[in-house]
């Protein structure tokens, strides 16, 4: 995935970087040993369940720094996020997990889980069917698949390996082509990111461009740049289901401030 000029973009660089990581990872710590892990650990919580009800059901992200913003919080603690976040209204959470580029960590999610009562989900760059059963062995309900990333056959593997473990995938698309691919893989929960990966540019309207493309039966969720109360409004006439908020939140210095005031509390 290259730009015309043959520069790498960012997600180039983020993915190249994950692919290494886990090459060392996986030497570390095998597959078995993560399968033996995840047999002892509760069921997942419903994260689909959360992102159907009826009402403004936000999907709040804890994340530290980001590549277009750097360090959003210098008091970052996933923990006490997360139980405030919680009691503020969220429907489930985000938890950032990848290390170098938004500074966050698996540790971070084991933290949120055992904060909130709700389902967490693990927001990375997910490549590899061992880093699915290393985010259920942490913990994790769900998890982000990003079709921009993944091919066809990539797609529908890691979907399938997470339903076998009960982690429906939240499926994040860019464009209309990776909405069809998306659909196609047998996506179920369907993210349309505002924000290009590539450029980092946020456009609320890429999501009421790509709604009416998406199935009924699927959940449909409205990823960044949503900043009011009237913004989830538009998005829920428009036939959205959930929305994912991070920078936001992250922001101020309570974020169950404005967590409430997006819900409309």
């Amino acid at each position: 995935m290259e730009t015309s000029s043959g520069e790498k973009t960012i997600l180039d660089r983020i993915v190249e970087a994950r692919r290494e990581s886990i090459a060392h990872r996986k030497r570390v710590l095998p597959d078995v040993a993560l399968k033996m892990a995840v047999d002892k650990i509760e069921p997942p919580r419903d994260f689909a369940g959360a992102l159907a009800r009826d009402g403004y059901n936000v999907i709040a992200e804890l994340k530290k720094a980001s590549p277009s913003r750097g360090v959003l919080r210098e008091d970052y603690a996933p923990g006490t996020l997360a139980a405030s976040l919680a009691g503020a209204g969220a429907a489930a959470l985000s938890v950032l997990t990848e290390e170098e580029f938004f500074l966050g960590s698996l540790a971070d999610l084991k933290t949120a889980k055992k904060a909130a009562g709700i389902p967490i989900l693990r927001k990375d760059f997910i490549v590899d069917p061992w880093q699915v059963w290393e985010a259920r062995a942490a913990g994790a309900d769900a998890f982000l698949l990003i079709a921009a990333i993944l091919n066809d056959g990539t797609l529908r593997e890691l979907l399938e390996l997470g339903r076998s473990l009960k982690m429906e995938p939240l499926v994040e698309v860019h464009s209309r082509e990776e909405l069809v691919r998306a659909i196609a893989a047998g996506a179920r929960i369907i993210g349309v990111n505002n924000r290009d990966l590539r450029d980092f540019k946020v456009r609320i309207e890429t999501s009421l461009e790509l709604i009416e493309n998406v199935p009924d039966e699927c959940i449909a969720v409205s990823e960044s740049g949503l900043r009011t109360h009237e913004d989830l409004a538009r998005l829920r006439s428009a036939g959205f289901d959930a929305f994912l908020v991070g920078e936001h939140l992250m922001k101020d210095a309570d974020p169950a401030v404005p967590l409430r005031a997006l819900i409309g509390r």
